[in-house]
């Protein structure tokens, strides 16, 4: 379990697995608050900071998608993670549209969970955003304005578009990140089925930044979904003990 202590708010309408999975949280030492709907989630986020906020899609009356975008204006720096049966690649983008920092389908491993949580807070602890001119990932060192790149100290030369595709993955690191967010990202506000145009740059790239780029350890493949940029290091500290699953059968 992480040594990190949070403050998490569980939004779901079935009793039962909220009870389940706060029992497993407190176990962990976090410290757990519960809303049954979006409507009371909205109001408890409104009076109470959190450090991560974990939502069901499927709820009656305010749905999992407007409760997501309403508690990221609200609080535009709490982590998102949605959890939920949903998980065709039209849920999944769709969640991560509306502000989403992370997806998680049930049923789903507490270790796996307590991982992603981690990554979400490793980012908001370094303040990775635009503004920030060095990206660091593993080996990778990013210069932004000397638009350069180095692995183990030795200068790797991207295209420009490599370039700018690498950038929005790393200021990215640890978050997965749809087709369409990449593509508008890079080419702009008209493209978004394009997917070819994803999958010769990051062939391209894992060529240039892997050991094995049939088995990357940075840029993941995220199915039906998109791309992750992974930091090896950290997936490596996070370590591979299993835990028990949580799961809507619990419920």
């Amino acid at each position: 379990m992480s040594a990190a202590v949070w403050k998490i708010l569980i939004v779901d309408d079935e009793p039962a697995f909220r009870k389940t999975l706060r029992r497993s949280l407190l176990a962990g030492g976090h410290s757990v608050e519960e809303a049954s709907s979006g409507g009371d989630a909205v109001d408890i986020i409104s009076s109470s900071p959190f450090q991560f906020v974990l939502l069901d899609l499927n709820m009656p009356g305010m749905g999992g998608l407007t409760t997501c975008r309403m508690i990221r204006s609200i609080a535009p720096h709490v982590g998102i993670v949605v959890l939920s049966v949903r998980n065709a690649e039209k849920d999944v983008v769709a969640a991560l549209d509306a502000g989403a920092d992370d997806y998680l389908a049930k049923p789903f491993g507490l270790s796996e969970l307590i991982a992603r949580l981690g990554a979400i807070h490793r980012r908001a602890q370094t303040g990775i955003d635009a503004e920030e001119e060095v990206l660091k990932a593993g080996d990778l060192e990013m210069n932004l304005p000397a638009h350069s790149l180095r692995h183990a100290g030795k200068a790797i030369h991207l295209t420009p578009k490599e370039f700018e595709l690498l950038a929005f993955l790393m200021k990215n690191k640890g978050r997965p990140v749809a087709h369409v967010t990449l593509l508008r990202a890079i080419w702009g506000p008209t493209y978004g089925n394009e997917s070819h145009y994803l999958r010769t740059y990051v062939k391209a790239l894992r060529e240039k930044i892997e050991a094995n780029p049939a088995s990357p350890q940075y840029i993941v493949t995220e199915p039906r979904i998109g791309y992750r940029l992974r930091d090896p290091e950290a997936a490596e500290s996070a370590g591979n003990s299993s835990k028990p699953s949580i799961s809507d059968a619990d419920s």
